[in-house]
């Protein structure tokens, strides 16, 4: 039977929740152990959850599985890097043109709430938060898109997207770029945006590179 916990959650999906984030928010480095016996001390779980929890970041890509030794969070080459990077620009092109076009009056809000938020914590110093923020700024808008098929297929790429690019240190610059698409997105100019977007992944892609130790074409000029 599945354990779980006192808010009804199951034990298997809140550590998959803690795994996850200690992931994509650099907690745990690339190539680091998942030992089982070990994550279920930390967390005061069996060992159940916590096999349950690595086979379900194996399948959202961020995770590798060893047979007959530990799981390791995953190593992400350059190529794979760029490859994503492609994908990512391809996508969100489509997703904040979609949502320039048929954002409402409260999904606006809620993308400009979400900006805000990741503005007052970059100018904080407050890393995490100005990292979730600018993530849930991309979520939002593929909110905003209203077209389940891409949402979808976005959400099958989620953890190793946010890995790949949420763990950036240009906390200011990326919140002025979304600043600069939050406006584009407002006045509805798709031209703006189809230039906007590929500039603001290939900077993601350099900063991620920079994290990752491995080369890559520099940042688009701002």
């Amino acid at each position: 039977m599945a354990e779980a916990g006192a808010a009804g959650e199951l034990e298997s999906a809140r550590v998959t929740r803690i795994l996850r984030d200690d992931i994509v928010l650099g907690r745990r480095a690339p190539g680091s152990r998942l030992v089982e016996r070990d994550i279920a001390a930390e967390l005061d779980v069996s060992r159940l959850p916590v096999r349950e929890a690595i086979r379900a970041l194996v399948a959202e890509g961020v995770v590798i599985a060893r047979p007959r030794t530990w799981a390791v969070v995953r190593e992400f080459t350059l190529k794979e890097l760029q490859d994503f990077g492609e994908v990512r620009e391809a996508i969100e092109t489509t997703i904040f043109v979609f949502a320039a076009q048929r954002r409402t009056p409260e999904g606006l809000d809620r993308l400009r709430d979400v900006y805000e938020q990741e503005f007052a914590a970059a100018h904080a110093g407050q890393v995490e938060e100005a990292r979730i923020a600018a993530s849930l700024f991309h979520e939002v808008a593929a909110h905003l898109a209203a077209n389940d098929t891409i949402f979808e297929f976005v959400s099958v790429f989620a953890t190793r997207l946010r890995w790949l690019f949420g763990q950036h240190d240009d906390l200011i610059e990326t919140a002025e770029e979304h600043r600069i698409i939050l406006e584009a997105v407002e006045a509805q100019d798709a031209v703006a945006l189809r230039a906007l977007i590929p500039q603001h992944t290939m900077n993601a892609v350099a900063s991620a590179a920079r994290r990752l130790g491995v080369d890559a074409p520099p940042a688009a000029a701002p």
